[in-house]
């Protein structure tokens, strides 16, 4: 199995799931795309036990490219491990305040993002129309004026996503962007095929940096799922399995 640990510590866990065919359905996550969902399971058991954790610690959404958010507290625990029908509905995004809850993001091409202060965790799926839709400072703003967080002591992990470089639009995708007002640097037009190339990894960190936390906290993996063997990429192969990345406070 292939998992990358983006932080292990005291408190901390966090990482990504990636593409291992030496494992059943290339160590897919995703039941919701997936030959067998009982495969999917196993995988879903095996990384459980990799993290130390079990089965009911982890908590899936049913992602919808939407910029609602949710928070997880001891009640959703378990939700969408073993079925997708509980997955917490209409969700693209997830944070808590409990420890030894596994919250979990599913992504093959769209931006991961994982992060944590003081007191709180959160995974956040990002992919372009949830960019554009700004979930992710919509979900910083209701942490620092709800939640009371302090996002300059903040940290964030950009987890593996499609590259500038294949993430390839054309004008109204472009237009979106164009509209947030920060983007336009991430952005290479092609006057050859007439596409415009965006990084969402770097608006992101944009979006993160402009809600308050230093650019300091924050890291990116550069790994291109549609280049890497690593890589699920739906861009690549609609019929792609996901990647998980996820994080937990330990007790």
């Amino acid at each position: 199995m292939k998992t990358i640990i983006y932080q292990d510590h005291d408190q901390i866990l966090s990482g990504m799931t990636m593409k291992d065919c030496s494992e059943p359905e290339c160590y897919n996550m995703a039941l919701h795309a997936c030959t067998s969902a009982e495969q999917v399971i196993g995988n879903r058991k095996l990384l459980a036990s990799f993290l130390q954790s079990t089965p009911v610690d982890f908590v899936f959404a049913n992602q919808t490219h939407s910029a609602n958010f949710h928070r997880v507290t001891e009640l959703d625990r378990g939700k969408g491990m073993l079925e997708q029908v509980s997955a917490i509905a209409d969700t693209d995004a997830l944070y808590t305040f409990e420890t030894n809850i596994v919250l979990c993001s599913m992504t093959a091409d769209c931006v991961p993002v994982i992060f944590h202060t003081d007191n709180v965790i959160g995974v956040i799926h990002s992919g372009w129309q949830g960019t554009v839709k700004e979930i992710t400072p919509k979900l910083l703003r209701h942490l620092q004026e709800v939640e009371s967080c302090d996002l300059s002591h903040m940290h964030v992990q950009i987890g593996a996503a499609l590259s500038q470089e294949k993430f390839e639009v054309d004008d109204d995708v472009y237009k979106r962007f164009h509209t947030l007002g920060y983007a336009e640097e991430f952005i290479r037009y092609n006057e050859e095929t007439n596409k415009y190339h965006i990084d969402n990894q770097l608006t992101v960190k944009r979006q993160c940096e402009l809600a308050g936390i230093p650019a300091t906290n924050i890291t990116i993996d550069r790994t291109c799922t549609f280049q890497s063997p690593d890589g699920f990429s739906y861009r690549e192969d609609k019929q792609s399995g996901r990647h998980v990345s996820f994080i937990k406070r330990k007790a």
